[in-house]
């Protein structure tokens, strides 16, 4: 039996076999930025203090404290976000990781189309890093 190779990547991730989930790569476009990015794309993950669970309910409420935000799909250590722009209603998609190991966010946030996003998606996580990171 032959398997196709899409299915076997499938069948073969972190997720299929219990690892933590993989943020989606950003393109080779300036509209996206991660901590998994490199370059201008590249942002550091966000601290957290406490249980997983407390921090995945920490960013589920600044998440939905953002103007135009809906969560898609959520999980343990796991919450996918669209946030769309007022005027024109462009989609931004958003992956959150929360990393119990290493106790920090790990994030992809980048326009669906479009080349340039005005440095929206930055300024975005910059302002869930600043409700999310703990009081120093």
């Amino acid at each position: 039996m032959k398997v196709a190779p899409a299915l076997l990547l499938a069948l073969l991730s972190p997720l299929a076999i219990g690892g933590p989930p993989v943020l989606t790569p950003c393109p080779d476009k300036p509209n996206c930025v991660s901590t998994e990015g490199s370059g201008k794309a590249q942002m550091a993950p966000v601290p957290f203090a406490g249980t997983m669970a407390e921090a995945q309910d920490a960013l589920r409420r600044a998440i939905a404290a953002q103007p135009r935000s809906t969560i898609t799909r959520e999980e343990p250590g796991f919450i996918a976000a669209e946030f769309r722009s007022r005027v024109f209603g462009f989609v931004d998609a958003a992956e959150f990781v929360i990393d119990a190991d290493a106790r920090v966010i790990r994030y992809r946030s980048g326009a669906r189309s479009g080349h340039y996003d005005f440095g929206v998606n930055r300024e975005r996580m910059d302002a869930l890093r600043a409700t999310l990171s703990p009081a120093r």
